[in-house]
């Protein structure tokens, strides 16, 4: 793709994404996509594997797709990617770059496109990587505790999990946002410090992106 068509591109992905921050903030997160530091972050296992065999991979909350570009130029010639965006508008961005943009389209016949919730996933399907762009502070403790029970039961054993947190949002809120909203994150922090306590394996902090983050990497235990 030419560089002012890539320019073209990137303007319109952060076009659609901050009109959908401001239509269901909840589901998004985030005002930006994610930075290609961030990306790249969120993809280490993919650039770090040992294995030549094929894997399987899962993105939930795919946006516009600033991740899942990152995955396909890590993707091995028989890996296969399956995106989750429960956002109409969001997927439907997607579903054109699988088409029009040169990384995802050279995946396209090893990528499907889920419009669901991971909730509604089956959870019998299994993947070796599992990489989320949900924002886990805007969600309940239940919630987050559905979310993680669903990838870990469709983790391989022995597979990785790789998701992020924005830096400073708990003390922002603990100044600036109503008393019920800060307890929420409150409490959907303490869910995932119990699977971080149990499963995680390294983390990345990440400046270079809007807001900076930091990088959780799970691993499901062998059987």
């Amino acid at each position: 793709m030419p560089a002012i068509e890539q320019i073209q591109s990137r303007a319109r992905d952060a076009g659609v994404f901050l009109k959908e921050f401001f239509r269901e903030f909840r589901d998004t997160g985030s005002i930006t996509p994610s930075s290609a530091a961030l990306s790249n972050a969120l993809t280490r296992s993919l650039e770090q594997r040992t294995s030549r065999e094929p894997l399987t991979i899962l993105e939930v909350g795919a946006g516009t797709g600033p991740v899942s570009k990152a995955i396909a130029r890590r993707m091995g010639t028989k890996d296969t990617l399956e995106l989750v965006e429960s956002n109409d508008r969001l997927a439907d961005r997607l579903q054109d770059l699988l088409i029009d943009d040169d990384e995802l389209a050279g995946v396209a016949d090893r990528v499907s496109l889920h419009r669901a919730r991971v909730e509604e996933l089956d959870r019998t399907e299994r993947y070796d990587v599992i990489i989320s762009g949900l924002p886990f502070a805007n969600f309940t403790a239940e919630e987050v505790r559905e979310i993680m029970e669903a990838y870990f039961a469709m983790l391989r054993p022995g597979g990785t999990l790789s998701f992020y947190g924005y830096l400073g949002t708990k003390q922002i809120r603990a100044v600036a946002a109503r008393r019920e909203d800060y307890l929420r994150q409150v409490r959907s922090g303490w869910v995932v410090d119990e699977y971080l306590a149990r499963y995680g394996e390294a983390d990345d902090r990440v400046i270079a992106n809007v807001p900076p983050a930091w990088i959780h990497h799970l691993r499901k235990p062998l059987d």
